[in-house]
């Protein structure tokens, strides 16, 4: 049958995980009469899948949750960036538990390589399908208004999937303004096996079809929700502006950075989002956004979790520690990696009552530091933030004081809503600061003792240029910008079936 989905015979392991993520999508759309009377297992059409309202819908949450699989959003893709980055502690020294990546060693079929790239790219071809079969017919069915929100929100999840593997992937756009090899564009659907030949696009080009996929969501996504939930799990207008913040800022755009940060920052303090809108704005008590409900206003977007819908790969697993090392019953950590003493955690400006330490243990044997910023790592409930308001208010921070290479009035009045919402002993004013480098190294600091465990270091390094830090304690040099292990290299999967491509 024309444009028929036959897959679970494939040969080949990759291609295999990108349509059998696109049948989860379209078997999710399955209402009770199919179910009674289902097509073949292993047939869907473009008909079945586009033919109902409420099959859109629930193929709408699917892309959602291809997104939030352990291996990429749900948690691996945080635990692989942060601990290339400095400020973690491998204590277990096992490859499949991320020692290769912690190491900088990682080879085309090293499974962190291998995993993230597809799981990835699962998420993108599930967009992609979705994408198409509404232009073909579910926008005739769920009416022009909801079926643009629809796409919106599928190309809004493509870019942050395709934002993200530029940050292993890819070297960052400083290198060469963008003209690195950078990732393949694929933008429409594989519903069945095919040639899948496409050259890599460069950074520039990359960065490119982000921000246009993020501007069209922006135009297109609601400006909320009727729950908090939601307006915390589903892209709206603020999710896409945020995230184009952090685009522009990764490819040193500054004034674009504040042209959409202002679009949800108030001009002066306490600085937060329109209420035309979702009324995003800095909590007053940092710990509230890692507890339960996971839902304040400062959550701008991220991954929900339950007991009967928790990831594979848990985040916390990872960084809590065992029971002899501080850690309960009720934790159920593994103490894969403690933190690093002497990274961010000796800095003697960040200070001993600043709430965010609260984050921060020592087991009682090992006197090793672990993280608790996620605080259950079975069953898995806490939520994995994708951005949140305080980084928006660093993004502009950095950004005016770049973009003047000043020390700007309102770059530290949000440095400093950032900084006294955890720690209200310190208000800087403009006279702590000598010259614009200085206000712009303490705001990289903030960002680093902010964001610890959200995956957003690595990020942060390479947009900077900076070296991938040394691990002394494991005797592992620190990897410049131009070394070959800056980056993974691309998944042995991808180059052994798409002919087009290379290696970086």
């Amino acid at each position: 049958m024309k444009r028929s989905s036959r897959i679970f015979n494939h040969n080949y392991n990759f291609r295999k995980l990108l349509l059998i993520g696109t049948c989860v999508l379209l078997f999710s759309a399955c209402n009770k009469s199919k179910l009674l009377n289902p097509d073949p297992s292993t047939l869907i059409t473009d008909a079945t899948a586009f033919e109902t309202a409420p099959r859109i819908s629930n193929q709408v949450n699917g892309l959602y949750t291809a997104l939030k699989t352990g291996r990429f959003l749900g948690s691996w893709y945080y635990i692989i960036s942060d601990i290339r980055s400095g400020d973690f502690v491998c204590t277990n020294l096992n490859a499949a538990n991320g020692y290769t990546s912690y190491q900088l060693l990682t080879q085309t079929t090293t499974n962190d390589v291998v995993t993230t790239w597809e799981t990835a790219y699962q998420a993108i071809n599930a967009c992609n399908v979705f994408i198409d079969g509404m232009n073909r017919t579910g926008t005739a069915v769920v009416g022009k208004d909801l079926g643009a929100n629809y796409i919106a929100e599928a190309r809004l999840i493509r870019a942050v999937a395709y934002y993200n593997l530029l940050q292993l992937y890819a070297r960052p756009y400083l290198d060469g303004a963008g003209s690195k090899p950078g990732l393949p564009l694929r933008l429409e659907g594989n519903t069945q096996p095919g040639n899948y030949d496409l050259a890599r696009s460069t950074v520039k080009e990359t960065y490119a079809q982000i921000l246009q996929d993020l501007d069209f969501a922006e135009t297109n996504l609601p400006l909320k929700y009727s729950s908090a939930f939601l307006n915390t799990t589903r892209a709206h207008r603020n999710t896409a502006i945020a995230l184009k913040t952090r685009v522009y800022l990764s490819i040193q755009d500054y004034a674009k950075v504040i042209t959409e940060a202002n679009k949800i920052v108030s001009l002066t303090a306490p600085f937060a989002a329109p209420i035309d809108g979702v009324a995003n704005g800095l909590s007053a008590d940092v710990k509230a956004v890692f507890t339960a409900p996971y839902t304040s206003n400062e959550s701008i977007f991220s991954m929900p979790f339950t007991n009967n819908d928790a990831p594979a790969v848990s985040m916390p697993r990872y960084y809590l520690p065992g029971t002899k090392d501080g850690g309960t019953t009720a934790s159920n950590g593994a103490g894969e990696y403690s933190l690093n003493p002497a990274g961010i955690l000796a800095d003697n400006t960040w200070a001993a009552g600043d709430a965010r330490r609260s984050f921060i243990k020592v087991g009682p044997s090992s006197s090793k530091p672990w993280l608790f910023k996620f605080s259950q790592a079975s069953p898995h409930t806490d939520y994995a933030p994708v951005i949140r308001y305080a980084e928006v208010l660093l993004n502009l921070s950095e950004a005016l004081t770049k973009n003047s290479m000043s020390v700007d009035s309102r770059a530290v009045a949000l440095l400093t809503a950032v900084r006294n919402r955890s720690d209200k002993s310190k208000s800087y004013t403009v006279a702590d600061f000598a010259n614009a480098n200085e206000l712009i190294a303490a705001t990289l600091k903030e960002r680093q003792i902010e964001f610890i465990g959200e995956g957003i270091r690595n990020a942060d390094i390479m947009r900077l240029g900076l070296d991938l830090p040394a691990k002394p304690i494991h005797s592992i040099p620190a990897a410049s910008p131009s070394s070959q292990n800056y980056i993974f290299p691309i998944s042995s999967d991808e180059l052994i079936l798409n002919k087009k491509m290379v290696n970086n």
